[in-house]
């Protein structure tokens, strides 16, 4: 072995063997440099996202990519930047397998790996009792024929795991989920919005089985007796209708909605829905247990009634445990270095919160 073999072999071995990147979401950033002058830069989009997933995927096959860094296009518009501004796992090589997805495409957030399992739901059993027949359908799709749970509805007040128990059954299932508001669909120009959703399908068909979880549905499926008659939003719902209708076969796609007010979604809307489920607001049990839970996740220790602690939280939802009264303490605990969250703190941390929720009316006190 001569000296420049001996030296290539020596790097050959430093180079770190990558991992495949199994997702990558693009967005575009533009020129590095542009001249007093030029045009407004250019709008990147696409008719097609599994056109510019094959596009994106000869040009870049083999090339290392971490969050953050931009792959510059060669071919139809020579220098573009595409700033990587996910990818799964991070710092990996994208390969002929990699999901390659265009932000501007869809204003879609696509999840491949969540943390959530059904452990973390407390309460809602009869969603759970669902999810399990999804999670069965997901894993053998030609099993249900016609017979497959396709669009189901999530109803209920704020912060009681519509979105949660979304990302468990993706999570549990092992599949990946498509989260969008459904106010992302509305496009700008005529037609846009259509656009989105029927891509939005597009994806998850290819990537089936998957779900599709469309939040804040009252915002495009409000009935018309409740809003003026916008074009953008009709052509958004009537997309999704033909979606959901079944116009087109996606096979292994679940579509959930989601909304805190069924009684205003339109009829159109809330008809094609096959089941509602309802999420409702933790009971005494329930809050004590969710106290319970996430008190064990703090890397401070509880020294508290939580039991007492419930019965102050009548009417709040499970994000308000979480999120306001147990983040809050958490947070005043820190500030005055103090090594435990005693009633004290939790009591401060209630006084808090309830100064900001017309729906918790304490009746017991906490010390």
């Amino acid at each position: 072995m001569d000296r420049d073999e001996s030296f290539i072999e020596e790097i050959e071995r430093e180079e770190p063997i990558l991992t495949p990147a199994e997702l990558v979401i693009l967005r575009p950033a533009g020129f590095p440099l542009r001249t007093p002058g030029d045009d407004k830069p250019l709008r990147i989009t696409t008719d097609n996202p599994l056109l510019f997933r094959a596009y994106a995927t000869d040009q870049w096959r083999g090339q290392r990519v971490r969050k953050g860094d931009f792959l510059f296009d060669q071919e139809t518009f020579p220098n573009f930047a595409f700033e990587a501004i996910d990818v799964v796992p991070d710092d990996a090589c994208i390969t002929s397998a990699t999901r390659i997805v265009l932000e501007s495409m869809q204003r879609i957030t696509l999840n491949l790996r969540t943390h959530v399992t059904f452990h973390d739901i407390i309460g809602n059993e009869s969603a759970k009792e669902k999810c399990e027949i999804i999670q069965k359908y997901l894993s053998s799709p030609d099993k249900f024929g016609d017979w497959a749970p396709r669009n189901i509805l999530f109803y209920g007040p704020p912060g009681t795991g519509k979105t949660m128990t979304a990302l468990a059954l993706a999570n549990e299932s092992k599949v990946p989920i498509f989260l969008s508001k459904a106010t992302e669909l509305i496009g700008t120009f005529v037609g846009e919005g259509a656009k989105r959703v029927h891509d939005l399908y597009a994806e998850a068909s290819h990537s089936a089985p998957s779900i599709i979880f469309i939040d804040e549905l009252d915002a495009i499926g409000l009935d018309r007796r409740y809003q003026s008659i916008r074009g953008d939003v009709s052509e958004v719902v009537n997309a999704l209708l033909a979606e959901m209708d079944g116009l087109k076969t996606n096979v292994g796609v679940v579509s959930i909605g989601a909304t805190n007010a069924p009684i205003f979604l339109d009829v159109a809307v809330r008809s094609r829905f096959e089941e509602e489920i309802e999420f409702k607001l933790p009971t005494l049990d329930e809050r004590i247990e969710m106290l319970r839970h996430y008190a064990r996740k703090l890397p401070l220790p509880v020294e508290a009634d939580l039991r007492k602690c419930a019965l102050n939280l009548e009417g709040a939802s499970g994000r308000d445990i979480k999120e306001k009264l147990l983040k809050g303490a958490l947070h005043l605990a820190f500030l005055r270095d103090a090594k435990v969250i005693d009633n004290n703190i939790l009591s401060e941390s209630f006084e808090k919160m309830r100064r900001n929720s017309s729906r918790i009316v304490p009746s017991h006190l906490f010390t």
